[in-house]
């Protein structure tokens, strides 16, 4: 019992006992069983993290933040990914349940439902859930951290209006994400409060990857909408767009301004340095974990909303001159 105790740091050993005990523990390679702790303890002290990929370069910092702070508080954290399949999202929380975890971390699988049986299960379960990004209706009430996306998209089209841009091409992002429909909100407020129409033949379905940005500025340049600068809804977009207007024999930002959202670093290094959103992601990961220890202290914790910062680089000038 003594051991037990001196190990556990309990007060009512003596600080020489507890000494000289750790130091035999240390010798002898004892190693403490986390299982066993945690059935008496009723924790595991760890975390599930249930995210589309490690490789999207948006969540690598927010993960990275995530597991330093979980390492700093004595957590460990498993990481899930859900490649935004939602039978395989339900199939990722329900093996981190089965393991017990305090709490989890998620960044939904968004689709166009009301209603996902997993998230109202997670809710009648009580357990702990931070959202890494915007709630969707099927995981609304349910806290998180997230981006102010309008906010920051808005930034980005008044950077082109005061360049002296008026025809701005809009390249969108997943129809069923909320995150999206939040940017291309802020280039629809921008263009409004400039006293300019949305005009439709400015606006291009991409989506979330290389190839849709590339998809999309094919289409943007077989339609010859005139425009004479593009926001796309993500780092991603903004790259294969630029580097087919490139392949096409135009050049950025003489012939047209290219602007994109996440400040990914590939975004510095590309050709054509790009104009783009920072997203606070270390800030994301820190506060999303700050909220999961609020909510095992059983406080109530609301959304929180972060600024982005817009960064102005090569790929944006005032048009050419008619």
């Amino acid at each position: 019992m003594t051991v037990s105790k001196a190990l556990r740091d309990e007060r009512d050993v003596s600080a020489a006992t507890k000494a000289r005990l750790k130091a035999l523990a240390h010798q002898m390679g004892y190693v403490p069983d986390s299982s066993a702790q945690g059935l008496r303890t009723k924790t595991t002290r760890m975390f599930g993290l249930v995210i589309p990929s490690i490789t999207d370069p948006i969540f690598a910092r927010i993960v990275f933040a995530i597991e330093e702070r979980a390492h700093e508080l004595g957590y460990d954290i498993l990481i899930a990914h859900t490649l935004n399949q939602s039978e395989r999202e339900e199939q990722c929380i329900r093996r981190l349940l089965s393991r017990r975890v305090d709490g989890l971390f998620i960044s939904p699988v968004y689709r166009f439902a009301a209603e996902a049986r997993i998230y109202q299960e997670i809710q009648a379960r009580k357990t702990p859930v931070v959202l890494l990004g915007p709630p969707a209706p099927f995981c609304r009430g349910i806290p998180g951290t997230e981006v102010d996306e309008l906010s920051a998209s808005y930034n980005v089209t008044q950077h082109l209006l005061k360049l002296g841009h008026k025809r701005i091409a809009y390249l969108t992002g997943p129809q069923v994400a909320p995150w999206a429909h939040e940017r291309f909100e802020g280039y629809r407020r921008a263009l409004r409060e400039a006293n300019l129409d949305v005009d439709d033949r400015l606006v291009f379905q991409a989506g979330g990857t290389i190839d849709d940005g590339t998809k999309a500025a094919l289409q943007m340049l077989n339609e010859s909408c005139g425009a004479t600068a593009v926001q796309a809804v993500s780092d991603l977009v903004a790259i294969g767009c630029a580097a087919t207007l490139l392949a096409q024999g135009l050049k950025i930002p003489e012939d047209i301004s290219v602007a994109g959202f996440g400040n990914i670093l590939l975004t510095e290094h590309f050709r054509v340095p790009l104009t783009t959103v920072r997203q606070p992601k270390l800030r994301l990961g820190v506060a999303a974990m700050d909220m999961m220890i609020q909510l095992l202290r059983g406080d109530r914790v609301q959304t929180r909303r972060l600024p982005a910062e817009l960064i102005e680089r090569e790929s944006t000038a005032p048009p050419k001159p008619n």
